[in-house]
């Protein structure tokens, strides 16, 4: 199979009669002959392939199917992060959306937004090179998925090659798979009759089809994508607005959503919501709510990020689905920090897409807040793949013999002390080490696949495990032997050798991924991240304060002080020196080791930068050893101000506080040998 071959005539006529009327059924929904034509056509290109195999090239319609199934998914790197939203739930919150807009971009006049409706499926990078289908990825993390490029080219509505001639040379495409309702619909009715596990959502139901290993079964389910933004693009150009993009993308061949508008202004933005929340339910398709997007790039990159969020998107949520059941008990449960949550016993009830009969009441501030008791009739509300919550208690049916929720005084695992400090809402099991369900979920967490990823450890064997008492802690893991595991319920030779075999695979990752494993509070996979480009190797990690920790981007105080208390605890560090013992190891990252000349000072950033974008000069004076603040104290050093600078500058100059514009910073930069570039 060849990826660029010069094809005779009439192989290349039916390739673009074949991928026009894939267009005009799949994209415009206008199809233009009868499907008896469309299925003799394909013949006629199968059969002239099958003659001549070395006419058959990549983006032939005929390779959509047919390649061996996968051992297993690669990664991806998204060279440009796929960032999530930001999401508003009332008018209010948009308002406020739009008022940070307008002040962000010193506007008076009213802002276009263009608005798109959101599919509650699945997002995917589509990445073409020359025209050509070459890789499709899961978003992931943001920054790394899976490789499905079998699976998301045997997707009709996506171009194997794109239409025209003037798309640029490397085009990355993001849109959202998803399976309509009546496809959903169909593919339960046919596991039924198969008397086959249904799915509970369309959600789900394309999220399981697209990670089959096997793309012959993502064939056979009614999956589609519709196109939402780009990527990654270079050696060409595109409009200078979102609107006009995604009208090129629709041109090119790809799927666009009917209901794509612009409108001006944050109250045409709500007539717009409030339309589509009255035709949600005849929509072909499921919807979760309405993403506006200013619609003009250059305010868009003016705007800019913050965290892994847009500053120019917002996501409009519908009100989530609710419904009335019945609280039957509250148990408490123990977190693998010692967090001890109550989680609410249910009458079992349908919302939402599935069957709920548990729900979390998060802490007894919530308790009290809500005022809830055992034998309620409560409102249940589940929005999406958000774990249910209880929302409200109907007091006119609460019953004479309605019981009071109180905190259990000891750990319903360990017996241990039950503690709630003053301010905190979360009360804690203080067992630590000793109480078996923090041991539990440390493991699990631990062999967890974006933390050490070790295959077939799943939930009921780090149970056994634990409960055989052949694990204690983390380290443990890596003791084990063939017949302990062998002896196990459920666990022959063969699945034993190939936990063994997983566990020695997993001791070869990255310092970011043991970091995260390792279960500090508040570190997840992006702190982690920093704290492993920032310092390089975990020594230098383990002997720094609180306070020189809070340099590393998005470390605060009490993340800092949260990672300054774990790895003082001597049986923490006796745990790691025992992983490295058995083999585990990284490789140390490699950091820009200039001198940092500002280390100890606090910048701030205010106003609009126009040379550079506000995250790189805060960057860039990390790398001197700056700490960059979002708010101004007696402790700030330099307010860097800008075009637009408000409030912080005033507070700066009551302060007398030493203040330069961007030219000072630039000199700055130059006096420390920083480039911009």
């Amino acid at each position: 199979m060849t990826d660029q071959t010069v094809l005779p005539t009439d192989v290349k006529q039916l390739h673009d009669e074949i991928n026009a009327h894939n267009y005009r059924y799949y994209v415009l929904d206008d199809p233009s002959v009868p499907d008896a034509e469309y299925d003799r056509l394909m013949r006629q290109l199968q059969a002239l392939e099958k003659e001549n195999p070395e006419l058959i090239t990549v983006d032939s319609p005929t390779q959509r199917v047919g390649a061996q199934p996968l051992a297993e998914f690669k990664q991806v790197q998204h060279e440009v992060p796929m960032l999530s939203l930001d999401n508003a739930f009332d008018e209010q919150d948009m308002r406020d959306f739009d008022r940070r807009v307008k002040e962000r971009l010193d506007a008076d006049n009213d802002i276009a937004y263009a608005c798109e409706v959101k599919l509650d499926g699945i997002a995917v990078s589509l990445l073409y090179e020359q025209g050509v289908l070459v890789r499709g990825g899961t978003r992931g993390d943001g920054q790394t998925g899976e490789d499905i490029t079998q699976n998301v080219r045997t997707i009709s509505s996506i171009p194997l090659r794109l239409l025209g001639h003037d798309f640029p040379d490397v085009l990355e495409v993001r849109g959202e798979i998803y399976l309509p309702k009546a496809g959903f619909e169909k593919l339960n009715e046919t596991a039924r009759a198969q008397e086959e596990k249904v799915f509970v959502n369309p959600r789900n139901a394309a999220a399981g089809s697209l990670r089959q290993l096997d793309s012959r079964i993502t064939a056979s389910r009614p999956l589609e994508m519709c196109c939402y933004s780009v990527g990654r693009v270079e050696g060409g150009e595109l409009p200078s607005s979102h609107h006009d993009i995604l009208l090129q993308l629709k041109e090119w061949g790809f799927k666009t959503n009917n209901e794509l508008s612009v409108v001006t202004g944050v109250d045409a933005c709500l007539d717009y919501y409030a339309a589509l929340s009255e035709k949600r339910n005849q929509l072909a398709y499921e919807i979760d709510g309405i993403v506006f997007k200013v619609d003009d790039l250059a305010q868009q990159k003016t705007l800019g990020f913050v965290s892994r969020a847009p500053r120019w998107a917002i996501a409009h949520k519908f009100p989530a689905q609710e419904e009335i059941t019945k609280l039957l008990d509250v148990e408490f449960q123990v977190g693998r920090t010692g967090a001890v949550t109550p989680v609410a016993r249910l009458e079992p009830v349908f919302v939402g897409g599935v069957t709920v009969s548990n729900a979390t009441l998060h802490n007894m501030d919530e308790v009290e807040r809500l005022g809830v008791r055992i034998g309620d009739t409560v409102i249940l509300r589940r929005a999406g793949d958000v774990i249910p919550q209880i929302v409200s208690v109907v007091l006119d049916k609460r019953p004479d013999e309605a019981q009071v929720i109180t905190l259990p005084r000891t750990c319903p695992v360990c017996d241990s002390d039950v503690v709630r400090t003053e301010d905190e809402a979360v009360a804690r099991c203080v067992g630590g080490l000793y109480c078996l369900a923090q041991q539990k979920e440390a493991i699990k967490h631990f062999v967890s696949r974006k933390a050490m990823d070790i295959d077939g450890m799943g939930d009921k064997l780090i149970e056994q495990l634990v409960d055989e008492n052949l694990v204690k802690n983390i380290a443990d893991l890596f003791s084990l032997e063939k017949d302990q595991l062998s002896a196990l319920e459920r666990m022959g030779e063969k699945s034993a050798q190939n936990t063994l075999d997983a566990l020695e695979k997993s001791k070869s990752t990255t310092l970011a991924k043991f970091l995260y494993s390792l279960g500090i509070r508040e570190v997840g996979e992006a702190t982690a991240l920093s704290l492993a480009n920032y310092y390089g190797n975990l020594d230098s990690i383990i002997s720094e304060s609180a306070e020189s920790l809070q340099q590393v981007p998005d470390v605060g105080p009490i993340v800092a002080s949260y990672i300054e208390h774990f790895f003082k605890q001597a049986h923490n560090i006796e745990t790691i020196d025992a992983l490295k013992d058995r083999g585990l190891h990284w490789l140390d990252v490699e950091v820009d080791v200039r001198e940092q000349p500002l280390e100890g000072l606090t910048y701030v950033l205010t106003g609009t930068l126009e040379t550079m974008a506000r995250d790189q000069a805060k960057a860039l004076l990390q790398q001197l050893g700056a700490k960059v603040s979002g708010s101004v104290s007696k402790k700030t050093h330099c307010v860097v101000a800008g075009p637009g600078a408000g409030s912080k500058l005033k507070k700066a100059e009551e302060l007398g506080l030493d203040v330069i514009d961007e030219a000072g910073l630039a000199a700055l930069l130059k006096e420390h040998n920083v480039s911009p570039e």
